[in-house]
């Protein structure tokens, strides 16, 4: 798939403020109100379709959005921390190429462990294997965290798996019911994938090392937003019907990532493992895995080993596959 990348300018973000209040807002009064020209602003209107925004537009009374924006904001979350909020340091940006990208440019340049970067949207968010990360405005929580460990890279197998244990406890205390896990950096709901991990590593095998830790989370995905991810995605909103508080999601996810990757400093994946296996939507079943040389294995899924990898009985006996370019697959699929 090629690129499909979105580029939304600061005067959109300032004229979807002024509408985030839910009440019609002329183009005039706008222009006004923003000390732009009335063409100005019709040209930031034109961006909003493509950015997955619905905006319902009548003649004498101008513009109003269909649905309210969620915007992130720094006090929310902090407050949404409570005692945990001093062990982050919360960026908040309206657009960004990647947030990963940010944070290993922040990570290289000294910041503080806990960083984090949030994106409302992301113009090239990335996954694994080069794909992109899709999402709309206001309808994801994408954000990357660094975090900073003593050890070095080698000690990090299995830190990805360890991630999806956080979100499945922030899942959990959101009510959102029915997810799983597939390895060895996914969360799905019926098959359907809801999040995703991307972790990108920086210092020496012997320590100390920083790992920048993406997470994309749907929420609510527009259908433009649908017609462009190449796999079966769901978001939160189809699950429960509803939309969460973005602010108070984020806040659940942090404040989870920082118990588990404390548990995972002490002690690796293996602290982790039965509970990251009692959410695995693979265990004990038949699987396709595709490898980076685009070879194919089938077999039955036996277990996760303590570093994080992959255990399968093919037709060759019982392997081992490492945390890597891995496409994991039911059988069936």
């Amino acid at each position: 798939m090629q690129p499909h990348s979105i580029t939304v300018k600061p005067l959109t973000f300032a004229v979807l403020r002024l509408l985030s209040d839910g009440e019609f807002h002329s183009g005039e009064a706008m222009a006004r109100q923003l000390d732009v020209s009335r063409a100005s602003i019709w040209q930031a209107m034109r961006f909003l379709d493509e950015a997955g925004v619905a905006v319902f537009r009548v003649p004498g009374r101008g513009y109003r959005l269909r649905e309210a924006l969620h915007w992130i904001d720094r006090a929310k979350v902090a407050a949404a921390l409570g005692d945990k909020a001093d062990l982050f340091d919360l960026e908040v940006v309206d657009s960004i190429d990647s947030t990963n990208g940010r944070m290993l440019k922040k990570a290289a340049q000294g910041a503080r462990h806990g960083s984090c970067v949030i994106a409302e949207m992301q113009t090239a968010g990335r996954g694994r294997r080069g794909r992109e990360w899709h999402a709309n405005l206001g309808g994801s929580l994408t954000f990357s965290l660094l975090w900073r460990f003593n050890q070095g890279a080698g000690f990090l197998s299995g830190l990805s798996l360890a991630v999806g244990v956080a979100l499945m406890r922030a899942l959990s205390q959101a009510g959102i019911a029915g997810a799983g896990l597939k390895w060895p950096n996914d969360v799905l709901h019926q098959h359907r994938k809801l999040a995703g991990i991307l972790i990108e590593l920086q210092g020496d095998m012997l320590g100390p090392s920083a790992a920048v830790i993406g997470i994309g989370l749907n929420l609510k995905l527009s259908d433009q937003v649908l017609d462009r991810i190449d796999q079966a995605a769901v978001d939160v909103h189809s699950i429960t019907r509803d939309m969460p508080e973005r602010n108070l999601l984020l806040a659940y996810v942090l404040s989870h990532l920082v118990d588990v990757l404390n548990e995972f400093e002490q002690g690796g994946f293996s602290c982790l493992r039965n509970e990251w296996l009692a959410h695995h939507a693979y265990h004990e079943k038949q699987v396709r895995l595709i490898l980076p040389d685009g070879s194919q294995h089938q077999g039955h899924l036996l277990d996760v080993a303590d570093d994080g990898a992959l255990l399968v009985r093919t037709a060759t006996g019982k392997q081992r596959f490492t945390s890597g370019e891995i496409s994991l697959r039911g059988a069936n699929a």
